[in-house]
């Protein structure tokens, strides 16, 4: 009986291995063409891998909570001659025959493109993932250069310079030696630790990639009243976070120098104003981005995000999902936070931020006495090499300035 493998797929163009969360098959199971027999996780969302063709499960060699790169053999299935027919899918035993027959005849060239390689179905190890937290403790002296035997012990372990930067160096002015490495790392051993997730992972190279740059973060009071009263009348009604997302849109679409990025000796300006959500999941945050936010109302954007934010939540996010966008906008005032300074990510120059609407007194010109209104911290970080101050605050200006015209978004 034919055998058809079952391989980890190309789950995106920049996606080199995913983890498996859960296998939904065992050895004997049968199993239709394009069912979802594997659930793994990249750095970006959850997917399943699916089957081929029809068949009966003959061995699994993947293991949960393991990390496998493309083309990583993961099962094998039992098919028929007929379903090899119907469905034109690769066997293994097709894959040996072309390599005898390759091998009778060197001469000719191969071609190796379509071809099924028997080397790709051994069972690979583990991929180590290439960034590594480490907890530590607080130190005078810091890393400062590191030399190429530090360097090459560092690239050994997975460890970027961010993880030793609070390792007390004995070295010449402070530098953090190999030995210190090994000290410190002795010294964690008992420590409890767990693995990161493959998104925990993804966000923290996208923050250390973003902390190359200058970056920035000014901050506005905006009143919400209008806001929240033109919401009661609305169904369904939008989050406050469209809201924003809307006047953020239109403000940049009047000056869209600023959410331009610096490439060279050129400031690259926005061919579309598709703007991010930071959506908080299980064990980080992804970022999926809604386009052309400037051309659609309230209304149009309010079903589109909520959907999209309901697949973010469940990791169910294709990778086009979350591409292209020129900037982010964030409401950590969901968690009752008043303020912060969120980090843009590492291909966009912006991110804005909605802390929590707070009621306070303000006083009124109108009835001469202090009247109850909520009001809220907008900020946005921008990176200063393509915005300065100046412009951040003109930008965050105009942004408190549309929503208090609600109607008009």
């Amino acid at each position: 009986m034919p055998t058809v493998p079952i391989l980890m797929p190309q789950l995106g163009e920049s996606i080199a291995e995913a983890t498996v969360v859960r296998i939904d098959i065992a050895p004997g199971t049968e199993v239709k063409v394009d069912q979802e027999v594997i659930e793994v996780e990249t750095s970006k969302a959850t997917m399943g891998v699916t089957t081929l063709c029809s068949g009966i499960v003959k061995e699994i060699h993947a293991k949960e909570g393991v990390t496998y790169s493309v083309g990583t053999l993961l099962g094998l299935l039992d098919v028929t001659d007929e379903e090899v027919t119907r469905t034109g899918v690769d066997t293994l035993e097709a894959a040996a025959d072309r390599r005898t027959a390759a091998a009778a005849a060197p001469e000719q060239e191969k071609n190796l493109h379509f071809a099924l390689d028997d080397d790709s179905y051994e069972e690979a190890p583990a991929v180590v993932p290439s960034v590594k937290g480490l907890p530590v403790p607080a130190g005078t002296m810091g890393a400062h250069y590191i030399s190429p035997r530090m360097r090459a012990r560092m690239d050994e372990m997975g460890l970027r310079e961010a993880d030793i930067s609070a390792i007390v160096g004995t070295g010449a002015g402070g530098r953090v030696t190999v030995e210190d490495l090994e000290k410190f790392i002795d010294y964690i051993e008992t420590w409890p630790s767990s693995n990161a997730s493959p998104m925990r992972l993804a966000v923290a190279d996208a923050m250390r990639r973003s902390w190359t740059r200058p970056l920035a973060t000014v901050g506005l009071p905006v009143r919400l009243d209008r806001v929240l009263e033109h919401r009661r009348n609305q169904e369904p009604k939008p989050g406050l976070t469209l809201y924003v997302l809307r006047a953020f849109a239109l403000a940049l679409v009047e000056d869209p120098a600023s959410s331009g990025f610096l490439m060279g000796q050129k400031v690259v300006h926005p061919r579309a104003f598709d703007i991010g959500v930071a959506v908080q999941v299980e064990d980080g945050v992804v970022v999926p981005v809604l386009r052309k936010v400037d051309q659609k109302s309230l209304g149009e954007l309010t079903n589109e995000y909520a959907e999209m934010v309901e697949r973010a939540r469940r990791r169910r996010l294709a990778e086009g999902d979350l591409k292209g966008g020129i900037a982010t906008v964030t409401n950590f005032g969901t968690f009752g936070l008043t303020s912060g300074t969120p980090i843009p990510l590492p291909n966009e120059t912006l991110i804005l931020g909605l802390g929590a609407g707070v009621k306070k007194p303000v006083w009124s010109d109108q009835v001469e006495a202090f009247i109850p209104m909520t009001e809220a911290e907008l900020v946005v970080t921008f990176d200063h090499r393509v915005v300065d101050g100046g412009g951040a605050g003109m930008l965050l200006n105009r942004v408190a300035q549309l929503l208090q015209q609600p109607e008009k978004l």
